[in-house]
């Protein structure tokens, strides 16, 4: 099998959560991928450039080893998405408090004001990797709302998450988990 962390929004594989799990990993002598999310970068993120950097980065030898990953917030929607595309190439998959229900969070979380703000800007500020605010453009909530917002999957799926996260409420993973297969 081969391994990948999918690191959330407004991190990188720098986190402190991917390169703990990459020392655990390689404690097993298991080589663990971290790959970059902010693709083509952190203002100009695209959900579809992410999704076309994993094929690139994991789906391009269907012949050789399957997949497994684990993906935190914005990396667990990503996987769930990856999944979905790819079900004879992911073999499992850990979700910690993945961010299902993309559209609907934003708006309870921005408020239609923020998000007209975000739209009529075509930038909003939020805090990178770095602890740096950088106005990531609009285009990424835009892409990201028009992607299914709960992935069907088909393979063993592990959903962790805090039952008092104040970023991804958890009953948007108690309701994935109750919906799927």
């Amino acid at each position: 099998y081969r391994y990948a962390y999918l690191h959330g929004f407004g991190s990188s594989p720098a986190s402190k959560k991917g390169q703990h799990l990459q020392r655990m990993f390689s404690g097993f002598g298991i080589e663990l991928l971290l790959p970059d999310l902010n693709r083509p970068s952190f203002a100009r993120l695209s959900p579809l450039a992410i999704l076309h950097e994993l094929d690139s980065l994991l789906g391009r030898d269907l012949s050789g080893p399957r997949v497994r990953l684990i993906g935190s917030s914005l990396g667990g929607f990503l996987a769930s998405l990856f999944a979905a595309e790819h079900p004879t190439l992911v073999d499992r998959m850990v979700l910690i408090a993945p961010a299902f229900d993309f559209g609907q969070r934003w708006r309870e979380r921005l408020g239609e004001t923020g998000i007209e703000r975000w739209l009529a800007e075509d930038a909003y500020p939020f805090p990178s990797a770095d602890g740096s605010h950088v106005a990531v453009h609009s285009q990424f909530l835009l892409e990201a709302c028009e992607l299914p917002q709960r992935p069907v999957v088909e393979m063993p799926t592990l959903v962790l998450h805090g039952v008092h996260d104040d970023v991804v409420p958890i009953e948007s993973s108690r309701r994935y988990a109750h919906e799927a297969p």
